[in-house]
């Protein structure tokens, strides 16, 4: 108990940090005088026409919000979440008092250069992206609007992160008209908001990785070492499992196939859309739709300014199926020898020593003619359609790993089939699987598992 609690200090140290950077990152965004985040943009007015600073009606209105979420709550959810609601308040005093403080220590900030303006607005955009993914990494507490917008989602069935825009908007709105009708006009909301509204997000996503050093200070990292025993206990039943992550056009299904009938070991690739039915509960033709692609990288990343989505439990459905197809290359792997075709499987099996990464690659014009000749793509529409689909895959690949798609740092080989034919790559990688296989412990023998499946079941797919 002594450790968790340290642990957990700690944690509650890093939030307070947190908070203090994206006060001072309000506070830059603010001095800039292009207008301030969408999050402040209310209080920031009303501390134009009255007597109580932008920090004073940060808790004022932080306040109001926890009052308006208890409408939205049943006696379950507020047992279930009391510890969360009642520190509002604590983080409430706190914010409005950092953001305070940290206006009144760039009081000499005053920008008259609209360059230096927007050199202040993009640097306390940095800053307070700093501060969230902070806040998002430690995850123990929530500030009070995030939590006012996840009661509303919870209670609506809505997901999180579109509430969050709505309820962004519906502020800057409420700004403005509070700036017109007390000060004869706008002010509060320029570009700056704008800005900081479709940067800040993005900034987060990039930068989150990078904490992953505080993993062991925290106790991120404590479970590590379980998994790590776990995924040797799984090695007991001696198989290897290839992962193929492809271009689109690059033959990287075909691949699979050729894989699979040369070592006599089931492929996933279409499988999966009735296995991730299943396990998530959706329709199959929506995850045939929807599977390699997000709706707009941009805007799921504008959506990550907040925690709401690390401390709802109610995903958005990309996420649910992304969830879901990982849990399914994971049970897989630990169950038997087969090849998987995309899916993130090189990402999810990142750990795992009996896992052959592949990366299938070619040129654009191998590409184009593979689209024209296998998969019936028009000659006018190909060029696009490749760079359509390849699009999505590094989107959704980036989004969900934070890794680069199609690094060879991450691959054990990478395979251009516009150079190499499928077949030669076929037998180079079989000979890979050979010596990984070889390679693992001595365990009693067990029959291949699989052998019977059906190496093309799922069917053809394209890529």
């Amino acid at each position: 108990m002594r450790t968790e609690n340290r642990l957990l200090l700690r944690r509650y140290l890093l939030f307070v940090v947190a908070l203090f950077i994206n006060a001072f990152g309000i506070a830059l965004i603010t001095k800039a005088l292009l207008g301030t985040s969408p999050i402040t943009s209310v209080t920031y007015v009303l501390s134009m026409f009255t007597p109580l600073t932008m920090g004073q009606w940060t808790i004022v209105l932080n306040l109001l919000f926890m009052l308006g979420e208890l409408p939205f709550m049943t006696r379950q959810d507020l047992k279930n979440d009391r510890r969360i609601f009642l520190l509002q308040i604590p983080v409430t005093l706190f914010f409005g008092t950092f953001i305070d403080c940290s206006m009144s220590a760039l009081s000499w900030l005053e920008p008259q250069a609209y360059a230096a303006k927007i050199v202040s607005l993009l640097l306390g955009c940095f800053v307070l992206a700093v501060g969230i993914a902070f806040e998002v990494k430690v995850n123990v507490a929530m500030a009070a609007g995030e939590y006012f917008v996840r009661a509303i989602s919870r209670r609506l069935h809505r997901e999180f992160g579109y509430v969050k825009l709505g309820f962004d908007v519906t502020l800057v709105i409420l700004a403005c008209v509070l700036s017109l009708v007390f000060l004869s006009g706008i002010y509060g909301v320029r570009e700056g908001t704008v800005t900081a509204a479709l940067i800040v997000g993005p900034i987060v996503h990039f930068i989150s990785p990078f904490y992953r050093i505080l993993d062991r200070w925290i106790g991120d990292g404590a479970a590590a070492p379980a998994a790590t025993a776990a995924r040797t206990a799984d090695a007991s039943s001696r198989h290897v499992v290839i992962t193929i992550a492809r271009e689109y056009g690059s033959g990287g299904h075909l691949l699979g196939e050729k894989l699979a009938s040369m070592l006599h070991i089931p492929l996933y690739d279409n499988q999966f859309i009735g296995l991730a039915a299943r396990r998530s509960g959706m329709d199959e033709a929506y995850i045939l739709h929807n599977e390699q692609s997000i709706p707009s990288f941009w805007l799921k990343c504008i959506f990550a300014q907040t925690n709401g989505a690390r401390m709802d439990h109610s995903l958005s459905p990309e996420d649910v199926l992304f969830v879901a197809e990982s849990h399914i290359v994971q049970e897989l792997a630990s169950r038997e020898a087969c090849v998987i075709v995309g899916r993130c499987a090189d990402f999810v099996l990142r750990d795992d020593p009996r896992a052959v990464r592949i990366f299938c690659c070619t040129d654009p014009e191998s590409a184009r003619r593979r689209c024209i000749a296998e998969y019936g793509i028009a000659p006018d529409a190909a060029d696009a359609e490749v760079r359509r689909v390849n699009r999505n895959r590094k989107t959704h690949y980036e989004y969900y790993t934070g890794e680069r798609w199609g690094d060879p740092h991450r691959f054990d080989l990478t395979v251009n089939t516009g150079r190499v034919s499928v077949e030669d790559a076929a037998r180079t990688v079989a000979g890979l699987y050979r010596e990984r296989l070889a390679a693992l412990p001595a365990y009693p023998a067990h029959p291949v598992p699989g052998a019977a499946v059906a190496a093309t079941a799922g069917g053809t797919s394209k890529g």
